[in-house]
């Protein structure tokens, strides 16, 4: 009954959890709202990357068309810790809500730009509100289901993240060159809309009752927005738009700095700071932040550089070098659901650990491959680095919002994502950095501007530099997983 709050028995720890978000006969239509809000967020970070030269014949603005995805990304991560406290605070339902309106709202204005710079622009309001669309929905699936249930519900949010991330792509390469570019941004209108009215009517939250007014740390909600705009914009552009040491970068990571300072001094002082400093005093939140942060590191090695691996390297067309890729896809949620039944076994650290390992003795081999060998080759090396990967990021999420009560649960999911997007811009800096330098190195004319000299070799080489060290990324959480992750997850007993 709406405005009760109903509790389900956790089954694995005997606590007592909150249904909180919506009654059980009310599951399925929210949970089909979340899903479809989780599609529109991943589709909408790659689906354009294929029609990139529709949009630039049509608009024009060729040197700055990388910022079609850079805004984007920028909106989405900076605004990720900003929706987490205001989902503590007043709720998931409005938060959410208004993420999926200002989503909806910013695809509306990209299919209607009229230039390039409308266009970057129209991309910042749609991460606006996909950041709100990304953290919200994995706090909600939370919020619905008991600890012993989550990796059902998680795993399903993976596997639609993964596809959608995969098929961006190949659907964004479809509507340009058999429709138009715009309708991109149109198909959303209709799936959004469909969430919207499922969320709006069937997702319900108990009243949570208040002795003091709610006090909104706007000042460091704009200190935190400010500090990763610049930070991530250092790491995106640098090496790319402008040289690492040149005066931009070291201007922008000089400024970010001093913004980080001045936020951090700002969150001290406030009532109800939007990163609480126990994000980071205590020890489980802590380590998931740093190991999702290198999780996200690695996994930029296969997303970016494997469909480069398969059209160069293997000769493969674009749609097949897709489903090299989309392998690590298929293990992904499979290994998600089935990490559950491990971890209830021997924890959630060592079940994480146990997947990190894999993960970096996956990409350790990838460099042995035989060059140029056959597709199946690396398509195996996906499944099984999918495999890998379920076994780390669902035990971790599963694990850190199953130690925070109701009430912190948004804040402390979105810090987890939050370092988990930094660590994929950092990725994607540090390891377009190191396959520029082997490919410069190995190109008789070191010009990489130039198509005609990309030989093979020299991107099968780049290619395996990039995977030692996405293997190092993996060490990295290993080590942080073994040390400063508690052995048992402090899991609540009570949760409110």
């Amino acid at each position: 009954m709406q405005g009760e709050r109903t509790s389900v028995t956790d089954s694995l720890t005997g606590a007592a959890t909150p249904a909180g978000s919506a009654t059980t006969s009310r599951r399925g239509p929210v949970v089909a709202a979340l899903m479809l809000a989780m599609a529109l967020a991943a589709l909408d970070g790659t689906v354009i990357a294929t029609a990139v030269p529709q949009i630039v014949g049509d608009l024009g603005g060729l040197s700055v068309f990388s910022w079609l995805f850079s805004g984007y990304l920028l909106a989405v991560t900076v605004t990720l810790p900003v929706y987490g406290k205001l989902s503590d605070t007043f709720g998931r339902k409005p938060v959410l809500i208004s993420g999926v309106i200002l989503f909806l709202a910013g695809s509306l204005l990209c299919a209607a730009a009229w230039n390039m710079a409308a266009l970057i622009a129209f991309r910042v309001v749609q991460g606006l509100g996909g950041g709100a669309l990304q953290g919200t929905v994995q706090t909600i699936a939370a919020d619905l289901y008991p600890l012993a249930e989550r990796p059902r519900i998680q795993a399903r949010l993976s596997s639609v993240w993964a596809t959608s991330s995969v098929a961006g792509p190949a659907l964004g390469g479809l509507l340009a060159g058999y429709a138009d570019w715009r309708w991109i941004f149109l198909i959303n209108l209709p799936v959004g809309a469909l969430a919207l009215w499922l969320i709006t009517r069937h997702l319900t939250e108990p009243p949570r009752p208040r002795t003091a007014p709610v006090r909104v740390d706007w000042a460091g909600a704009l200190g935190v927005f400010a500090t990763g705009a610049l930070l991530l914009t250092a790491l995106v552009q640098g090496g790319v738009a402008w040289p690492w040491l040149s005066a931009p970068s070291l201007g922008l990571f000089a400024g970010a700095a001093v913004l980080a300072l001045l936020t951090v001094a700002i969150e001290r002082r406030a009532a109800e700071p939007v990163i609480p400093g126990w994000v980071w005093r205590r020890r489980t939140i802590a380590a998931v932040n740093l190991a999702l942060g290198a999780l996200g590191l690695l996994m930029v090695a296969p997303t970016v550089f494997v469909p480069t691996y398969a059209q160069t390297v293997l000769g493969l067309g674009p749609i097949a070098a897709g489903f090299v890729l989309s392998a690590m896809t298929l293990s992904w949620p499979v290994s998600a659901a089935f990490s559950n039944r491990l971890y209830t076994r021997i924890g959630f650290r060592l079940t994480a650990a146990a997947g990190t390992t894999l993960a970096m003795l996956v990409l350790l081999a990838m460099p042995f491959l035989p060059y140029p060998g056959e597709p199946w080759q690396p398509a195996l090396m996906m499944l099984m680095l999918g495999a890998a990967l379920g076994l780390v990021q669902l035990p971790l999420i599963v694990g850190v919002q199953s130690t925070v009560p109701w009430s912190e649960r948004g804040t402390t999911t979105a810090s987890v994502l939050f370092c988990r997007q930094v660590g994929q811009s950092l990725g994607a800096a540090l390891f377009g950095a190191l396959a520029n330098a082997v490919l410069t190195a190995r190109l008789p004319s070191g010009d990489l501007d130039d198509p005609a000299t990309l030989t093979p070799a020299a991107v099968d080489a780049a290619v395996d530099h990039v995977y030692v060290g996405a293997a190092a990324a993996a060490a990295i959480a290993l080590v942080v997983l073994l040390t400063v992750a508690p052995r048992r997850f402090p899991v609540l007993r009570a949760e409110d």
